[in-house]
């Protein structure tokens, strides 16, 4: 058994509101292996997002250990978790966030060149994601002119362009109509066997969740195996 690209034990985040302390994260628990793809369900403010951006080192949790790569990042300055996050982890939202400005190209290729890669390499592993996800006839366009599926396709593009070993996916299919939705994860589905990538899919589609290697629910701060 390979070892986890993610490890996570004892997770715990709680928030304070007018209402007093609300425990959303109650010690869990989570192993994802290379090339494992994760379903995360449960209800809104189950605290799906919560685990995601803590796993992805974006927040800080109230207590437990979070190790990627088997490298533990639980106390890590921010500098150095911006460094994990740059080289280690890939984002896709329910919103795409592309650059307005930039063509689909260019988005995919910022990422890799705010991370050291020339010009020419970025641009040249842009374009080859762009093909491999169905938009080598669109590289150039810009997001207002792609459809709703074309953008979220080049925001998984930029997503793995800096060959992450870890992909986080917050209701990465929320905003599309349920063929789109389908496509959008088979192209997650087919990049995450393909470069060994783990990969943690918060969503609400049932549909989808039942095509994932797991699925774990989230219920009363814990997490819960449900079947495929």
């Amino acid at each position: 058994m390979s070892e986890p690209v993610l490890s996570i034990r004892g997770l715990e985040r709680t928030y304070v509101t007018g209402a007093g302390r609300l425990p959303v994260l109650k010690g869990v628990d989570l192993d994802v292996a290379p090339s494992e793809i994760v379903g995360l369900i449960g209800p809104s403010g189950s605290g799906k997002s919560s685990l995601l951006h803590a796993a992805g080192l974006l927040e800080r949790p109230d207590g437990g250990r979070i190790v990627i790569q088997g490298r533990d990042c639980s106390d890590l300055a921010d500098g150095p978790r911006t460094r994990v996050r740059l080289a280690t982890i890939g984002f896709v939202y329910q919103f795409h966030h592309l650059l307005p400005e930039f063509s689909a190209l260019d988005n995919v290729a910022l990422p890799q060149m705010i991370a050291g890669a020339t010009r020419k390499a970025a641009r040249d592993r842009a374009e080859q994601l762009l093909g491999e996800l169905g938009l080598a006839d669109r590289v150039h366009h810009q997001p207002a002119q792609l459809s709703g599926g074309e953008q979220q396709r080049v925001a998984v593009a930029r997503a793995l362009a800096n060959s992450p070993r870890l992909l986080l996916a917050d209701e990465p299919t929320g905003n599309l109509d349920p063929t789109t939705s389908g496509a959008v994860f088979e192209n997650i589905q087919a990049l995450a066997r393909k470069t060994g990538v783990a990969a943690v899919i918060a969503t609400h589609n049932l549909d989808l969740a039942r095509h994932m290697d797991r699925v774990l629910a989230l219920k009363d701060g814990h997490l819960e195996e449900r079947r495929p």
